[in-house]
């Protein structure tokens, strides 16, 4: 019996984590039509758990970084070594591990070799600084054993040849699937006087960039005294030290909604019923929450970064600002709640490089394929 093992200890929420489920979703199915067997090494079963899958759970490797090093390069070996004829090693989670197998691949969906950060958030954030120091050399330890190295898209793919020198043909681009509808059966309560409504929809870390969005609407508030907008946050103020400083410094503006972490249910009514995104993240490997909203066919303000403008492509009704300029969001707020949407563009399609895939089954077959030769 050929054996696929997928190692993903570090994935347990988030856009990750759907990553997981899906990738899960389909082997299950691979498993029980073709006999394959199929070895999850998860932080938790509980998180992705689907018929014909063994699985095998550790949270010790996710506790500290020490731990997870040493889990990819000292365990995962000892592990590998027990489980017999392992055709396919799929690390979902950035990381080469040091196993025995005869194909190894990896995908990559963390942006923060190439992130900027800056000094303010050594203090408010350091673990997102340390991580964006020490990613790249993370990435770069056993990459070139990986049979292929996938991505999300093309930049990441442009950015992964230049600082690894990796052929095109060993890059996968793997395009997100397309996202299933969501019937938005519940409404969120508004006034009846209703406002111009913005929301922005991301975990509370600080790379997401909340504060530009603050700082506009502080700058609006300032210049009108009572606001005729709204934002919605998907901040609480008490997730973290970096959502503390947010509600600290303008927890107070009339404008701003704290609404804290939504379902995706719950999400989309938010969406049903917003009037603009604005989505100012410094770096992200896809961008979800624009894939998101572009169905509702709605204005976009996105920060002038490669991934938006690859995950918008074909999207109308799309301006882009200096996610460093509050001055300059602030600007394009103004103009959509005064009715003027003269400088929404629509985003021209992107083309991409190949070998690159749709969907989970078209990914494996290439993975496998080759696993085969």
């Amino acid at each position: 019996m050929k054996t696929i093992v997928i190692s993903a200890v570090n994935l347990n929420k988030g856009g990750t984590l759907t990553i997981l489920r899906n990738c899960l979703a389909y082997l299950s199915v691979l498993a029980q039509q073709h006999g394959y067997r199929v070895v999850a090494i998860v932080y938790k079963r509980e998180l992705a758990d689907f018929p014909n899958i063994e699985y095998f759970e550790t949270q010790w490797a996710k506790k500290r970084w020490i731990n997870r090093l040493w889990f990819e390069y000292v365990s995962l070996k000892k592990i590998s070594r027990t489980i017999e004829n392992i055709d396919l090693w799929l690390s979902l989670h950035d990381t080469t591990p040091n196993v025995v197998a005869k194909r190894q691949a990896v995908y990559c969906h963390n942006p923060f070799p190439f992130y900027k950060w800056s000094w303010q958030e050594c203090c408010r954030a350091p673990r997102i600084v340390l991580f964006a120091l020490f990613s790249k050399w993370i990435y770069r330890i056993g990459i070139y054993k990986n049979s292929y190295v996938i991505v999300q898209q093309q930049w990441l793919k442009d950015e992964f040849k230049r600082m690894f020198g990796l052929a095109k043909s060993k890059i996968i681009l793997a395009l997100p699937n397309k996202l299933d509808p969501v019937t938005c059966n519940t409404v969120i309560p508004t006034a009846v006087d209703r406002p111009y409504t913005f929301i922005y929809a991301a975990a509370p870390d600080s790379h997401k960039n909340f504060e530009v969005i603050c700082r506009a609407a502080a700058l609006l508030e300032k210049k009108y005294g009572k606001p005729n907008f709204r934002v919605y946050l998907t901040v609480l103020g008490n997730e973290n030290a970096y959502a503390s400083w947010l509600f600290k410094q303008w927890g107070s503006l009339q404008s701003l909604a704290f609404i804290g972490f939504q379902s995706r249910q719950l999400l989309y009514a938010y969406y049903a019923q917003s009037d603009c995104l604005i989505f100012p993240s410094k770096v992200e490997t896809w961008g979800l929450p624009i894939t998101e909203f572009a169905s509702f066919d709605k204005p976009m303000l996105l920060a002038n970064s490669l991934y938006a403008y690859e995950t918008a492509a074909g999207a109308d009704k799309t301006a882009f600002f200096d996610p460093a300029k509050p001055e300059q969001l602030a600007l394009q707020m103004e103009q959509l709640i005064a009715g003027d949407d003269g400088f929404l563009l629509t985003i021209p399609a992107r083309e991409f490089e190949e070998p690159m895939t749709h969907d989970w089954k078209e990914l494996f077959e290439k993975l496998l394929n080759d696993a085969k030769n």
